[in-house]
């Protein structure tokens, strides 16, 4: 099994900027893609960013493009979402997720976290 545990989220202006962390533990995720999605109230859980297990690859959804850079440490089983620039829309709960490939789709994550609000006040 593995766990996973998001932090580093809360309430900033817009044009700030936070820092999200995914600390895994149980199981090593070295090996796993990991993804970050975001929930928005009233709307459908959204694919952000991911990362394969190597961390040389990245996919990021063409609304974060360029402010939002997604990285991991797998020395610390730790992945990272760091967010510049951020908007109004950006506001949402962010999950991160553990699965074999670095995918768009929620489906082919095994494992995810409980989430960490975003709040961005214009």
């Amino acid at each position: 099994q593995v766990q996973l545990v998001e932090s580093g989220g809360g309430l900033v202006q817009a044009g700030g900027s936070l820092r999200l962390s995914c600390a895994a533990s149980g199981r090593t995720v070295s090996s796993r893609a990991m993804g970050w999605f975001r929930q928005a109230p009233g709307k459908e859980r959204e694919f952000v960013a991911a990362i394969n297990w190597s961390g040389g690859l990245t996919n990021v959804v063409d609304s974060v493009k360029g402010r939002f850079t997604i990285s991991r440490d797998n020395a610390l089983n730790t992945v990272y979402l760091q967010m510049n620039r951020l908007k109004p829309e950006d506001t949402a709960v962010y999950y991160c997720a553990a699965g074999k490939i670095a995918t768009r789709l929620p489906r082919e994550y095994d494992y995810w976290g409980q989430g960490t609000q975003v709040t961005v006040s214009s």
